[in-house]
């Protein structure tokens, strides 16, 4: 690895985080399951066939317009699992708590946990508490892990993306990010920019259930929509090509991004799927989709082809291409 200590882009999902991955944490603990790097890994048990996962949540601030760590900790489990195919079932949650930390400001990230819970249909059914020193974390960090069944004929992965498939989102892209990096900076917003975290389970057992073939599911959070298809791309050795004009921003998102210098692109999501279908579904599976309030500004976006496999590009405006690399940099740590 280039670098020889730790720094926050290893945490930002980017180029950087898949080094420290692959090249660091892989080697040492490599097996085929871990191997396929998919946000969940795929477990034949007696009974049947599983996806398991686990996640750990440092957003900074831990309260943000439209959530809190809480409730982003439960939907962040729940939708790994569901890009898997999986309908979730149980969850574990761990705390980390910092010494000092109001009770109050407890009691309200529990709170969040529990109601985004009960909304998705899952349960904590284990857990663990530490406290450590003053000065040793910054006030919560949670770890959580996940399980649930995958459904007999469901075959969701990043490797199984063919050309000709179509890319459909469920919504407009960017929203979380700027809504956590509006809160920590301390910006206003003529119109308010709130965080989409939501959990997708719902969304995606009526996806799966539509009748049309669904090739991969991603949820492109850290690292946003450009990296996560160059991801997909690379794992299926296809190219993948977006329109411009098809991308669904949210106008505010878009004024502040232009405002920072940011890309919609590379800005987090915690509540969007990019779906891979057949082209030929693609009309059908969008109807789905906006037939779900979490997929009513859902879009076609792009579709995988032939050519620079690996790659993901984009079709812009004026008809020019321009090559969209994985997330380099330190653009917003600590989103998630």
């Amino acid at each position: 690895m280039r670098a020889q200590r730790i720094e926050l882009d290893h945490g930002s999902g980017g180029e950087a985080a898949r080094e420290l991955v692959t090249e660091v944490i892989l080697p040492r603990l490599d097996n085929p399951l871990l191997r396929t790097l998919d946000d969940s890994a795929v477990l034949a048990l007696s009974g049947g066939t599983f996806a398991m996962t686990t996640d750990s949540y440092v957003v900074d601030p831990i309260f943000f317009p439209g959530g809190n760590i809480g409730g982003l900790a439960i939907h962040g489990t729940v939708n790994d699992l569901s890009m898997q195919g999986a309908d979730p079932r149980s969850l574990t949650l761990g705390l980390i708590l910092e010494e000092g930390l109001p009770l109050d400001d407890l009691i309200r990230v529990l709170d969040a946990a529990g109601e985004a819970a009960r909304d998705a249909g899952v349960s904590v059914v284990a857990g663990d508490t530490k406290v450590v020193p003053r000065g040793h974390a910054d006030r919560v960090f949670i770890n959580t892990a996940g399980i649930g069944p995958i459904p007999a004929g469901v075959d969701v992965s990043a490797v199984n993306a063919r050309p000709g498939d179509a890319v459909l989102v469920n919504g407009c892209i960017g929203d979380h990010g700027m809504a956590v990096l509006s809160k920590r900076e301390g910006l206003d917003f003529s119109m308010p920019i709130l965080s989409d975290s939501a959990a997708l389970n719902g969304l995606v057992s009526r996806l799966l259930g539509c009748g049309v073939p669904v090739h991969v599911l991603r949820d492109p959070t850290r690292g946003g929509v450009a990296t996560a298809l160059n991801e997909i791309a690379g794992a299926s050795g296809v190219g993948i090509r977006l329109h411009e004009e098809a991308l669904p921003v949210n106008p505010s998102v878009a004024s502040a991004c232009e405002m920072l210098g940011l890309d919609p692109l590379y800005v987090a999501n915690e509540g969007k799927c990019l779906a891979f279908v057949p082209a030929e579904g693609a009309e059908e599976v969008l109807g789905v989709l906006r037939g779900d309030p979490l997929g009513k500004d859902a879009r076609v976006i792009g579709e995988v082809v032939e050519d620079h496999p690996g790659r993901a590009v984009l079709r812009t405006r004026v008809g020019g291409t321009r090559i969209l690399s994985t997330l380099t940099g330190e653009q917003l740590p600590r989103i998630c």
